[in-house]
């Protein structure tokens, strides 16, 4: 069901030239752009009650509407030091966590009127990438230095691992199931590890089990598919490759010989389709299944480093 009168499907990018641009998800056309001038959005995400959209850049975080045609942000978030890196929100809106350049990952009540943040979790070195476990109680953040920290909200015990000294962690993804987490480098490797919620108390066990080189080049993201099969990676290889998460076994490579860098990626909710972000200023939308383009998203000026997507009714 659309949400308060709003499209169903939303589709929104972003990146250095200082727009965000809101799309018809099957047709390819943009119906609507939105000025970002003070500075490049680093990442893009929508409220769960699909109201909302929240732009990172740098120094503050902006809200924008998304159901209207209203050119301004509607709350901001300023004084923070250098890049925001990573936003999203907790699955009933009550929290939205960030992760940035100053070496912290922050959780921010929507309820609160005063627009502070409530809780900073500090680490040694730029935060790249948080992700909510899907029990919403944990967030995972990589570093610059190559930690991936476990902090548990409940108890604020917090654990880190290193799968790689002197590897950047770019980006950690957690299948929607909570079983299995990967992450990724800038040395093309990935990880993957079965999780298990076994403990009172504390984050969520981990197991390694597996590694293995998915791209010769930096890895800029990893997601598991809504229903748990595949993993994609993108890389500044210019491909997106989709694994299986059985067996690891290579699904679909996503290439188009003009693309660069693929920043980002988000799959439908049927797992049957996959949005690419790239830096030759597009937007893709691709078969999962067959590699093959579906939609082009064309209109950017400089390079498409960020994409929110959601599509509540599955066809």
């Amino acid at each position: 069901m659309a949400n308060g009168g709003g499209d169903p499907v939303i589709l929104a990018t972003a990146g250095y030239d200082h727009r965000i641009r809101f799309w018809q998800a099957h047709s390819g056309i943009c119906h609507r752009t939105v000025q970002h001038p003070d500075s490049q959005v680093n990442a893009l995400e929508i409220t769960p009650d699909k109201q909302l959209i929240a732009a990172a850049g740098y120094q503050h975080i902006r809200m924008y509407d998304v159901n209207t045609s209203n050119p301004n942000a509607l709350i901001n978030y300023e004084g923070i030091q250098k890049n925001v890196t990573a936003v999203g929100f907790h699955e009933e809106g009550k929290w939205m966590y960030t992760g940035g350049e100053d070496h912290t990952a922050k959780i921010w009540d929507l309820r609160s009127r005063t627009l502070q943040c409530q809780r900073i979790f500090q680490v040694k070195a730029p935060v790249n990438c948080v992700t909510l476990h899907p029990n919403q109680g944990e967030l995972y953040v990589g570093d610059q230095s190559g930690s991936i920290h476990c902090w548990d909200l409940k108890t604020d015990i917090n654990e880190h691992l290193i799968p790689e000294p002197d590897a950047a962690i770019t980006s950690v993804s957690i299948d929607p199931m909570g079983t299995l987490m990967a992450a990724v480098n800038n040395k093309g490797n990935c990880y993957l590890w079965t999780m298990n919620s076994s403990r009172a108390n504390g984050p969520s066990n981990l197991h390694p089990k597996k590694k293995f080189q998915a791209h010769s080049k930096y890895i800029l993201k990893c997601l598991f598919s809504p229903d748990s099969t595949l993993l994609a990676t993108t890389s500044a290889d210019g491909t997106c490759r989709i694994w299986r998460t059985a067996d690891l076994s290579l699904c679909t490579e996503l290439k188009d010989k003009s693309q660069r860098w693929v920043w980002d990626c988000a799959f439908s909710g049927d797992s049957q389709y996959i949005i690419t972000a790239s830096s030759d200023n597009n937007a893709r939308l691709w078969s999962v299944n067959t590699g093959e383009i579906k939609r082009e998203y064309s209109g950017h000026e400089k390079a498409v480093v960020c994409l929110a997507f959601r599509d509540e009714v599955v066809s």
